[in-house]
């Protein structure tokens, strides 16, 4: 009989569960009649607990009401690294999947000596096991503490599909009531006894260093307890927010700083003449001799903003050498790894709980202010204290989405079809979130007397990309050449925005997909299906011009018109058609617009909808208001009057068919609207009015010009 060597590799188990084996890092089977699920994925507003729950309720045979959810945390949590990428399902819900498998078999096992049967006697109903020939357990008192302290096998298949009870229902979220109700939802509500309030004295301008403050002035202020200064970190300690609030704006008028002017113009083109990498990610060659008509055209955006409608907000504890935070991070464990270096503890010195924040998809400025709330709480051992930015903080030092140039080419042949294209691209990272390869990506660090340099920017490797996500068109071309131009040196923070660069590139694409369809007198939607083979790209484009009632040919009159915009988000996430109907006014506005979403099986299906809903509607403002706007020394968008977003009044009416596929992997949404909204939007002032805009936002100045 041959036996495993010792160096033979463990199986490969789904998602997370491949990196946190320990069943019991992932539930717990309570004698209280509940189930504990410990998720690594946070809540971000994407309904993720929700789905985890219906996974988990479903594989136990156990009521929806049963599953009790922690918040994730680094003392008990598994290691799920960052909530990002729509992967939360693929990661975390199939290990959730896989571990409340085994967790359900090894109860049947207690459950089938207990009642003295075979396995195959037994059924399951809301935790209670009965025997065919008599007989009753429930899993409240099978449940032992060492029941799950063992490792995943990976032997034991979680549910069929025909079996589903639970998954693919609709059920109402778990996180909405409290927030809809002003119950205490996010850090923001925190209030643990003994707490103080700090705030945090930025500088003027990136890198501005403080070259004198008299601290007498700010600690004669009532209500004062401290006045940290660590370099150019500057922050102030209260008893009451308000005194806070007093002391930072005595520190603002008072405080001198030495300042450079270090920003380029704020034309995005400006990255087309700085140094970049520039790497061609995908070519092939065919033929080239069909070729007739050239086009060519240049799409841009500027850098765009998280603006999440609650500042960044965290609340930390210093005692016995040990932190304690409370954040709204999506990456625990990566932040714990950046704070060890600049706090000078040890990692498992540092205990980081996620709560819910007020509303970010991608890296805003969360971990920042965990490490700010940490550097004043050490000066003040033993006392909690609430770090909250100000508006004004949130706007100047938050990572932004990066500004991207897109330049596009192509040829048609005699038939109306794309016989070579190419697509070239200029852009900043999208990847500085805590745990880079080299430095720390947080902002305090950077300004201590002992400053932790930045870590290099990065750029998620393909098929995911950074940059480059989405720049692979997912149409049939028989020639085609795309190149990545990464502009390391960044003149504002640039990290993960919703969707990345897929948003730039799809918008490019799509646009593009029309100019050329207008070329060949084609109909958009035709005009795509004649280059996709893709059987469910195809059918979410159809889905949608059918929901819409789209008309071949149809053209605007001038006032109102409509568009297409198409994608699969990250070439192997979930595919999404969106058309829009625009009204061209004083101003633009998206009336209606309808998507069609693939997304595999969907756990739950009206969160499905909920995701491409509130994507499609945040593209819109991307795509119609926001910009960053910055001087040579600083950023002036500086509140809501300075970065407009779009309003209730202003939110289009949407609908989402939703092509549900529950024999196929599940794929997340979260971030597959954006793209092809913002195409959408743009093929249809196209419609509307014969004019092509290309540089977002789409504002009345730029439709005026190109009326001119």
């Amino acid at each position: 009989m041959s036996q495993r060597s010792d160096s033979a590799q463990p199986r490969q188990l789904p998602g997370s569960l491949n990196t946190n084996r320990r069943l019991d890092r992932w539930l717990k089977i309570d004698r209280d009649g509940t189930v504990t699920v410990f998720p690594g994925k946070v809540e971000i507003g994407q309904g993720i607990l929700t789905a985890l729950a219906q996974i988990a309720a479903e594989e136990l045979d156990v009521a929806l009401e049963r599953i009790r959810l922690a918040p994730a945390a680094t003392s008990y949590s598994p290691d799920e690294g960052v909530t990002s990428g729509s992967r939360s399902i693929q990661e975390g819900g199939m290990a959730l999947r896989q571990a409340a498998a085994e967790a359900r078999d090894l109860l049947l096992q207690r459950a089938a000596a207990r009642l003295d049967v075979s396995l195959e006697q037994l059924t399951v109903a809301d935790g209670q096991v009965t025997a065919r020939s008599g007989g009753s357990v429930t899993y409240w008192e099978l449940t032992s503490d060492d029941l799950l302290a063992r490792d995943a096998t990976g032997d034991v298949a979680p549910k069929p599909l025909a079996q589903h009870a639970v998954i693919g229902t609709s059920v109402p979220r778990r996180d909405i009531p409290a927030k809809v109700t002003g119950a205490p939802s996010y850090v923001h509500d925190l209030d643990l006894p003994d707490m103080l309030h700090g705030r945090i004295v930025r500088p003027p301008s990136p890198g501005a260093q403080l070259t004198a403050l008299d601290e007498a002035q700010v600690r004669e202020i009532p209500g004062v307890v401290a006045v940290v200064r660590d370099g150019s970190f500057l922050g102030v300690i209260a008893e009451r927010e308000e005194q806070a609030i007093r002391a930072l704006n005595r520190c603002q008028r008072i405080a001198q700083w030495r300042e450079t002017a270090a920003l380029p113009e704020p034309d995005p083109r400006y990255l087309l003449r700085a140094d970049a990498n520039s790497e061609v990610i995908s070519e092939k060659s065919g033929d080239a001799e069909r070729a007739t008509t050239t086009l060519e055209a240049e799409y841009a955006r500027p850098f765009v903003a998280h603006a999440s409608l609650g500042p960044s907000c965290a609340v930390a504890r210093f005692s016995d050498g040990r932190y304690t935070v409370w954040t709204h991070s999506q990456s625990i464990y990566p932040l714990r790894h950046d704070m060890s270096k600049v706090l000078g503890v040890a990692q498992e010195h540092i205990v980081i709980t996620h709560v819910e924040g007020a509303g970010c998809y991608g890296h805003n400025g969360a971990d920042d202010v965990a490490l700010d709330a940490a550097l004043l709480a050490r000066g003040v051992p033993g006392r909690p204290v609430r770090v909250q930015w100000m508006r004004e903080d949130e706007f100047g030092w938050e990572p932004f989405g990066s500004a991207m140039v897109v330049r596009m080419s192509a040829q048609l042949d005699g038939e109306g079809r794309i016989a070579n294209w190419t697509h070239d691209l200029w852009s900043h990272g999208h990847s500085t979130r805590p745990a880079g390869k080299d430095g720390v990506n947080l902002l305090g660090a950077w300004y201590l007397e002992r400053p932790v340099a930045a870590a290099t920017p990065g750029n998620p490797a393909l098929p995911a990309g950074g940059s480059h996500r989405n720049a692979i068109p997912l149409y049939d071309f028989p020639n085609q050449r795309i190149t990545n131009h990464l502009v390391l040196k960044a003149p504002l923070r640039t990290s993960a925005l919703r969707s990345l660069g897929g948003h730039v590139n799809v918008f490019a694409i799509e646009s593009f997909m029309d100019e050329l369809a207008a070329t060949a007198r084609a109909d958009p939607v035709e005009f795509r299906l004649r280059h996709l083979k893709d059987a469910r790209a195809r059918a979410v484009i159809e889905a949608v011009a059918a929901k819409a009632g789209w008309r071949r040919g149809e053209k605007g009159d001038g006032a109102r018109g409509r568009g297409i915009g198409f994608a699969r988000y990250k070439n192997l996430g979930c595919y999404v058609a969106v058309i829009a109907d625009v009204e061209m006014g004083r101003e633009i506005a998206v009336r209606r617009a309808w998507a069609a979403v693939d997304a595999g099986l969907a756990i739950n299906p009206d969160g499905v909808i909920n995701q491409i809903e509130g994507g499609m509607i945040q593209s819109v403002s991307w795509t119609l208001k926001e910009r960053v706007q910055y001087d040579r020394e600083r950023v002036v968008s500086r509140n809501w009057e300075d970065y407009p977003i779009l309003t209730f009044e202003e939110a289009p009416e949407v609908e989402v068919v939703l092509i549900n596929r529950p024999d196929q992997p599940p794929l997340g949404t979260g971030e597959g609207a954006q793209g092809p909204t913002a195409a959408a939007v743009a093929n249809a002032i196209y419609n509307a009015m014969g004019v092509r805009l290309r540089d977002m936002p789409f504002t009345r100045d730029r439709v005026l010009a190109a009326l001119a």
